[in-house]
């Protein structure tokens, strides 16, 4: 298979023009290529009064050695370096060990397939109710301002990542194909096929929800099994390894494997492994706020004359400033045609997220506006960053009046360091509630000054990004997990033998699709052990 790289093509290109595009690269007729895919479709918005589509694509063709030998082949062609990952090993015959995982967000899920795919049948505990239920109990949340510690965006059947954009984006380095490999798992689970070949792939919440439950489907179809409602409070290590899991009904599993993939906000299980000896660390996080814009502006400074081209949708953006006070200020989690949502998982403590439908058809855009946060800066010891965070979700919650409604501020007076009395041109999407303040001390302040510094400064990015009727709500602090879980080069804990601390929880992912890649890598090792050790 030969792989082309940056085919260019207008965005209202028709069918054939991909297929024309390969013949004229390669020099051959259109009847010898057997076979074209398209691995990665992105857009090139740089010169926005002619936006063009740019394709890398995978072909089949006929005489494939020949033309790779010719020396006229273009530099942007040759031999394709995709190979569809398989899992592996299988497990061994008449396997006796059952692996546990704890959580059912996309590591824990990831981590379940591929088990189950390689004959393990795996049990997955999940502390929150399945995805349809727990949904009810989100959107409750938001209409009535009723929170339930247990179910809500961060916790129950599909993790935080559930009730966002659906993102399917990622910086990792992916020589194995894993990511891909995810991704189409996703798409045979019902998720739509483009986000196989995307640039920036997403599903949207309610699809979302729909490829969850299939996924659990798979998994128990090949003999796994997922509890709901199912809460680890401890650990049973005995000799320095794991032997179970003590649940909050008091009922006990045993197992010798625990693949650990609860996410950033299980806050009440890092503090139990913390005060049982397993060897976890601070990292660095970001907090900030959410800002809001009209969707038609970014679209409009972003695309220029193509700005209501439905074959593009609507735009994003990605914006990063370095501040006068040795600060970092970027955007993080934009989310086109989206709202900002209440993401609450603790009583009395408030903090938003942003989310998107597939369509992204809202009428405003928003995104954090986020400062990077070191361990330095918070408490010492392992769960400092986890009180920092706190210490500001609590803040928040009484600045927005002590019943759920978010703290907000327009841009322009946020910017002046005035507080605001009510919403202007820009209406706020949080749910249930706004109340209009002075954000100034929603946050610790150094990320305040850095925040107000580079929003005029991205205003000369997008131009009506500093606008006076945007909306800020406060507070934004689960960028990332607060801290890291220690393993070793096996993937177990140092501390704890059959562990293995993965995904986003326990600090080595950021995201839906990173998460669910260390899912798989930590299952592939958890099955290497289960095989040597039933040898």
């Amino acid at each position: 298979m030969l792989r082309l790289t940056d085919i260019r093509l207008p965005v209202d290109h028709d069918e054939k023009a991909i297929k024309e595009a390969v013949a004229f690269a390669l020099g051959v007729g259109p009847d010898e290529l057997l076979d074209i895919s398209i691995f990665r479709q992105a857009y090139d918005a740089r010169k926005k009064s002619a936006i063009s589509f740019v394709y890398t694509l995978d072909v089949s063709v006929c005489r494939e050695d020949e033309i790779l030998a010719d020396a006229n082949l273009p530099p942007n062609a040759g031999k394709s370096p995709y190979k569809e990952f398989e899992y592996a090993p299988m497990a061994r015959p008449n396997l006796v060990e059952r692996p546990v995982i704890v959580g059912a967000g996309p590591c824990g899920y990831f981590a379940g397939l591929a088990l189950a795919k390689m004959g393990f049948k795996p049990l997955i505990l999940e502390r929150g109710k399945p995805v349809k239920q727990r949904a009810a109990d989100t959107f409750g949340f938001w209409k009535k301002a009723v929170l339930d510690p247990e179910s809500n965006v961060q916790f129950g059947e599909g993790g935080a990542g559930a009730f966002s954009d659906g993102k399917l984006t990622t910086r990792i380095k992916d020589r194995q194909f894993i990511a891909r490999k995810v991704l189409i798992e996703l798409v045979n689970a019902g998720a739509p096929p483009e986000i196989a070949f995307s640039a920036k792939p997403h599903i949207g919440t309610y699809k979302l929800m729909g490829v969850v439950e299939n996924l659990r489907r798979i998994i128990l179809s090949l003999g796994g099994e997922v509890r709901f409602n199912a809460r680890v409070e401890e650990l049973v290590i005995k000799d320095g390894a794991i032997c179970g899991v003590k649940l909050a009904d008091g009922s006990l599993v045993e197992c010798a494997t625990l693949i650990l993939a609860v996410g950033h906000s299980a806050r009440d299980t890092c503090k139990m492994l913390h005060q049982m000896g397993v060897a976890l660390e601070p990292k660095a996080f970001s907090m900030g706020l959410r800002i809001e814009h009209p969707q038609k502006l970014v679209n409009r400074q972003q695309l220029g004359p193509n700005a209501d081209n439905p074959l593009i949708g609507p735009a994003d953006y990605s914006l990063v400033h370095h501040a006068s006070n040795k600060r970092t200020v970027y955007t993080f989690c934009m989310c086109p045609g989206g709202k900002v949502l209440a993401a609450a998982s603790e009583k009395n403590a408030l903090v938003t997220n942003g989310m998107s439908q597939y369509a992204r058809d809202d009428v405003n855009a928003n995104s954090a506006l986020v400062v990077g946060v070191d361990p330095k800066d918070y408490p010492p010891g392992p769960l400092g960053g986890m009180e920092f965070q706190r210490q500001w979700e609590q803040k928040a919650f009484e600045l927005g009046g002590g019943n759920y409604f978010a703290p907000a501020q327009l841009v322009g007076d946020f910017l002046a360091a005035r507080p605001s009395t009510g919403p202007s041109a820009v209406a706020p999407s949080y749910k249930p509630g706004v109340k209009f303040t002075d954000l100034g001390h929603s946050l610790p302040g150094y990320i305040i000054e850095a925040i107000r510094e580079a929003i005029p400064v991205f205003d000369r990015k997008i131009k009506g990004f500093a606008m006076p009727d945007a909306v800020l709500t406060g507070v934004e602090t689960r960028t990332s997990s607060p801290i890291r879980i220690l393993r070793d080069e096996t993937g177990q804990s140092v501390s704890v033998k059959g562990l293995y601390p993965a995904g986003e929880g326990a600090g080595y992912a950021g995201g839906i699709l990173s998460s669910a890649v260390d899912g798989i890598k930590a299952a592939i090792k958890a099955a290497e052990k289960m095989n040597r050790e039933e040898k």
